[in-house]
């Protein structure tokens, strides 16, 4: 069962001028060490910023809150699974929320896509519930 649905677009020169203007300090309060050394890894840095932070944009919709009730940026890290597909792992608030989505005897599965036609990044966010496997 689908508890929530996110999408966000987002500019990737916008992303670019906030790492400009605040440099370090924007790149910790919003990204997670891994997102991090993903990014710093590639050609188009702000580009790859840009589609992680639509994808935790999306996410703070799907869980229902936005960036309050304590969730926030870090909470929602982009990770890959071992085939390369990405998805978001959930921490702090973000984790807390979750859990109090989840009807009892379920566990989460978050569906996350991403894409860019630069400058422009989006991402969507599908957070479903699975029966818990015994």
């Amino acid at each position: 069962m689908i508890l929530g649905i996110g999408s966000d677009l987002a500019d990737a020169r916008r992303i670019a001028r906030s790492i400009e203007r605040f440099g370090e300090r924007f790149l910790e309060r919003v990204f997670t060490p891994v997102e991090r050394a993903k990014a710093e890894r590639r050609r188009l840095k702000a580009e790859t910023y840009a589609k992680r932070f639509a994808a935790k944009e999306a996410c703070a919709k799907a869980l229902g809150t936005g960036l309050s009730h304590g969730v926030f940026w870090r909470d929602m890290g982009v990770v890959n699974l071992p085939t390369g597909q990405p998805t978001l792992e959930l921490t702090g608030g973000a984790a807390r929320r979750l859990a109090a989505m989840l009807p009892e005897g379920h566990e989460a599965v978050i569906h996350l896509t991403m894409t860019d036609e630069g400058p422009l990044v989006s991402a969507q966010v599908i957070i479903s519930a699975v029966p818990r496997r015994a």
